[in-house]
């Protein structure tokens, strides 16, 4: 039996928003304090997110620097800048300076120029404001926007007892780098010479200098792509890669992790726009906002859907004649729609790890062919057998069978490839992709049913 005690603390926090008025309600920055430190974290981004803006504000504006901090850090970046932009830019700087500069980056990339502006000149530290600055403006998903600034560097005069030695002393540092088991050596203008072992260092003698055991690096460029990091992550055994400028200088590491969280990220996005929802989209958004976004994908599938029916109606004659066909017709676009977004899946996939490119387009063509031949066949002769035993009659199974099984082709096909041709002209995939392939899934499926009904027509009726 649970304590009453306990029973009280859990139901306490089934509506964190309440607690978070309530601490609103009094004024004091002890009462913030008090509610926040009573929630996990999740708890509290729960109890914001029930909260309207003004109220977001307060809360922000009353709780410790650190603990607002703690607030946006877990947020969503558009969110965590909305609520930044919400505040006095000296109430916003205060609290962004207790982030990593890496954190700060993400938020302060949502904003606008002016907007930035305002929160970096209220910013103390003038040496971190150029670096988030500089942060800010590499390109989403390089190796720039995606590194730790902070990495654990050995100047190339050291030997490898002061090394060992710092490496014993410095705990704090340590935690710091987040387990990265291989220093970099720098010169006194901080270029990238080499890495270091700690096995190797630990088979030298102490006097040795660091110069003399280093090995070559493998780094990358802040430009280079999520693409192309992926692909060297996926080649080699890598746990972190160095982050260099064009003159060598080290910026920062970019880790394994990093890159697979990244990539993450992009597919789950990609799958939210290829449901119409084409940005990160919260409820505690404004009402219009939402609704704005989401009706500019909505309205065009109108459109495309009065076009896909549009062929229904140059087959009225046919229909009235065979009623049964009508109830196939949703069935013949459906499966086929189903198998064309197994092979969008499938190219989205592959471009997201960087293994597909618009110019594979012809061998990708060829390989869903090949499974849409197989699969088409399969499902039209099961489609088929359902029609002829509803009806008894044979010849309907076969347009139906057929119809499917050549949609199913087409669907494949366009699956496949359309995505690779947008990617090709610039055009977001991910929010494409979708609507194309059920506007010609639908109007061939039932050109196809229809048409061959047509042609066929006195074995039918």
């Amino acid at each position: 039996m649970i304590d009453n005690g306990m029973n009280q603390e859990i139901i306490s926090h089934e509506r964190p928003w309440e607690e978070l008025r309530d601490a609103i309600s009094q004024n004091q920055t002890e009462s913030v304090e008090s509610a926040i430190e009573g929630m996990s974290n999740a708890e509290t981004m729960r109890g914001m997110l029930q909260l309207d803006a003004k109220e977001r504000e307060i809360i922000l504006t009353l709780a410790e620097p650190a603990s607002a901090a703690e607030i946006i850090v877990d947020m969503p970046n558009n969110l965590a800048a909305d609520l930044m932009s919400s505040l006095q830019p000296e109430d916003a700087a205060t609290i962004l300076e207790e982030l990593s500069v890496e954190n700060q980056a993400d938020i302060m990339s949502e904003l606008g120029d002016k907007e930035a502006d305002l929160i970096y000149n209220q910013m103390t530290n003038l040496e971190q404001v150029e670096i988030v600055r500089q942060i800010s403006s590499y390109a989403k998903g390089s190796a720039g926007d995606l590194m730790s600034t902070k990495s654990f560097t050995v100047k190339s005069s050291e030997t490898v007892g002061g090394v060992l030695r710092r490496l014993g002393s410095e705990e704090d540092e340590l935690d710091h780098y987040r387990g990265q088991f291989y220093p970099y050596v720098v010169d006194e203008n901080n270029r990238l010479l080499g890495v270091l072992s700690i096995l190797h260092m630990l088979q030298e003698k102490r006097a040795s200098l660091v110069t003399d055991i280093i090995i070559k690096p493998v780094s990358v460029q802040v430009e280079t792509t999520l693409d192309e990091l992926n692909r060297l992550f996926t080649e080699n055994s890598f746990f972190n890669l160095p982050v260099v400028d064009e003159q060598g200088i080290l910026l920062g590491i970019i880790s394994r992790a990093d890159v697979e969280k990244a990539i993450h990220e992009g597919v789950e996005l990609d799958s939210l726009k290829s449901s119409g929802v084409l940005e990160d989209e919260l409820r505690s958004m404004p009402l219009l906002l939402r609704s704005r976004r989401r009706l500019s994908w909505l309205s065009a599938n109108i459109v495309l859907n009065i076009i896909a029916a549009s062929v229904i109606s140059s087959y009225e004659e046919t229909l009235t004649a065979v009623i049964a066909i009508a109830v196939f017709l949703p069935m013949v676009s459906d499966m086929s729609g189903c198998s064309g977004n197994q092979a969008v899946a499938v190219s989205m996939r592959e471009l997201s790890l960087g293994i597909l490119k618009p110019i594979d387009m012809a061998h990708v063509w060829f390989k869903e062919v090949m499974v849409g031949v197989i699969n088409g066949t399969v499902l039209g002769i099961l489609i088929g057998l359902v029609a002829w035993g509803w009806k008894g009659n044979p010849y309907l199974g076969l347009v139906i069978g057929l119809a499917l099984a050549i949609n199913t082709v087409i669907a494949v096909s366009i699956g496949g490839t359309v995505p690779l041709l947008l990617k090709r002209f610039g055009v977001d995939p991910a929010v494409a992709s979708g609507p194309l392939l059920t506007t010609v899934t639908d109007m061939a499926g039932f050109f196809l049913v229809l048409s061959l009904a047509t042609l066929m027509m006195p074995l039918l009726t």
